[in-house]
C-alpha cells in the first residue's frame, strides 16, 4: 500500500486531503510544520510527499530544496494558492514534480495523486524487469548522452548529470524519440500521465531545469530545443560525438 505524507499546517485541509486519499487506498501521514516533515523524511520512505507552500517556520519551498538535495527520486506534489504564481514557478525549479492550486477539488486530487504513483509504480516495474533479465536494453545511447534507465544513472560527454525523477522521465522520453517534436500537451500526457488545462507551464518549468544540467549554454539549447509554435525536441546532432 503506498504511503503519503502531507505536510499542511491547516488541520481541517489536512483532515480532508487525509480521508480523500484514505478513500483511494492510500496509507496518509500527517504533520503541520516543515520541521518535522524534514525529520520524517529523513527516517521514513514515502511514495509521495504532498507539500503546501505556506508553512509556519520552514517554508514549504525550503522544504523542497532540502528533500530534492537528499533523495532526487522522491515524487513531490506542491500546493500553493490560486494567486500564488511566483510560489508555483519557484517551487518547480526547486524541483517539484507537480503542483496543485487551493482551493482543489476532490476528484482532481485523487486523480493527480493515481497519476504520480502509477508513473512510479511502471518505472519500478520496468527496472525490476530490467533486472531480472539483466539485459543490455536498459541502456540507451545516443551520441554522447548514455541512460540507465534502471539505475536512473545519466552521463553526457562522460560527465555524471545529476535528475530528479521526473526531470529523468521527460529525458529519457525524448531521447527515445530522438528529433521528434512534442507539444506541451503530448508530455503533459505522456510524461506525467495527465491531460489538465492550465498545467502546461509545469512543462516549461521543467524543461528549463533540464536544459540547466544538459546544456553548455541553457540559453542557447543544442540538446533540448524549442520548435517554436509547436513545441520540444531532442535533438539527436546535439548529443553527437
Amino acid at each position: 500500500m503506498d504511503t503519503i505524507l502531507v505536510v499542511e499546517d491547516d488541520q481541517d485541509i489536512a483532515d480532508l486531503v487525509t480521508l480523500t486519499l484514505q478513500e483511494i487506498g492510500l496509507t496518509v501521514e500527517h504533520c503541520l510544520s516543515g520541521e518535522v516533515a524534514i525529520e520524517k523524511l529523513a527516517i521514513n520512505q514515502y511514495d509521495l510527499v504532498m507539500l503546501d507552500v505556506m508553512l509556519p517556520g520552514i517554508s514549504g519551498l525550503d522544504v523542497c530544496r532540502q528533500l530534492r538535495e537528499q533523495k532526487p527520486e522522491q515524487v513531490i506534489l506542491m500546493v500553493t494558492s490560486r494567486n500564488s504564481e511566483i510560489d508555483r514557478v519557484l517551487g518547480l525549479e526547486l524541483g517539484a514534480d507537480d503542483y496543485m492550486t487551493k482551493p482543489f477539488s476532490v476528484r482532481e486530487l485523487q486523480a493527480r495523486v493515481r497519476s504520480q504513483l502509477r508513473r512510479v509504480h511502471i518505472l519500478s516495474k520496468i527496472s525490476q524487469q530490467q533486472h531480472e533479465k539483466q539485459s543490455p536494453e536498459q541502456y540507451l545511447t545516443l551520441g554522447t548522452l548514455k541512460i540507465d534507465s534502471m539505475s536512473h544513472l545519466v552521463t553526457l560527454k562522460g560527465n555524471n548529470v545529476e535528475l530528479t525523477s521526473t526531470e529523468f522521465d521527460l529525458l529519457f522520453y525524448l531521447a527515445s524519440h530522438p528529433d521528434q517534436v512534442f507539444s506541451r500537451e503530448q508530455l503533459l500526457s505522456s510524461v506525467w500521465g495527465y491531460h489538465h488545462s492550465g498545467y502546461e507551464h509545469t512543462v516549461n518549468s521543467h524543461i528549463n531545469r533540464l536544459r540547466n544540467k544538459v546544456e553548455t549554454n541553457a540559453t542557447k539549447p543544442e540538446i533540448v530545443q524549442t520548435v517554436w509554435g509547436v513545441g520540444y525536441k531532442l535533438c539527436r546532432h546535439g548529443v553527437a560525438a
